[in-house]
């Protein structure tokens, strides 16, 4: 399950993309956030930068990964199947690659092997998620033919144009939260059986 993703594109080049691309236009939520710089590991109840729908406009805010479950454990994912997510509070997380973790092949190897997913064609995407208590928590579904090899959920992706769809709903759910085709997402293994490959 995704427990890391990472943003490498300023956020200022993200907000002028919007404008490119034609999305709806952005505000920030409380002024200019204070961390516009790169975040290259973002991990459970760290800061994120994430987008809701206000108005006719998108607005942005630095939002915390993961709210307390009942028992008190981070709730990092949520699982989309079955569910209406039509009242829920919506939002886009703006990402440029996830990771995730498969056991070593190699005997006595403790780290795990480490991946790298990235959009193909695209030098950014969206993460589905929703927000509870001032959190957010990213929308899971089956894995498609990109990840199955690695793991048996994946979290739901949007190219950067099709993110709107999410918010406003304006296609059918299973549509929008169903897993991607075959070569939608590139994987590049980081590390292998303990040692790091770049």
């Amino acid at each position: 399950m995704c427990n890391e993703f990472q943003r490498n594109k300023q956020l200022t080049e993200a907000i002028e993309a919007f404008d490119r691309l034609g999305l709806a236009r952005f505000r920030w939520r409380e002024g200019l956030a204070s961390n516009l710089g790169p975040q290259p590991s973002i991990r459970i109840r760290d800061s994120a930068f994430a987008v809701r729908l206000a108005g006719d406009g998108l607005e942005g805010a630095m939002l915390t990964w993961a709210w307390p479950g009942p028992r008190g454990a981070p709730v990092f994912n949520f699982r989309a199947e079955g569910r209406d997510f039509s009242r829920s509070d919506r939002l886009l997380i703006l990402a440029d690659g996830f990771f995730e973790y498969t056991a070593p092949r190699a005997a006595g190897v403790k780290l795990k092997d480490r991946h790298l997913f990235t959009l193909a064609g695209e030098d950014w995407f969206w993460i589905a998620g929703l927000v509870r208590e001032g959190c957010f928590s990213l929308l899971t579904t089956a894995p498609g033919p990109d990840i199955a090899p690695y793991h048996d959920r994946q979290i739901v992706t949007f190219a950067p144009q099709a993110g709107m769809d999410w918010l406003t709903l304006s296609r059918p759910q299973r549509e929008l939260l169903a897993p991607p085709p075959a070569g939608r997402l590139v994987a590049r293994t980081l590390r292998r059986d303990g040692v790091e490959m770049g």
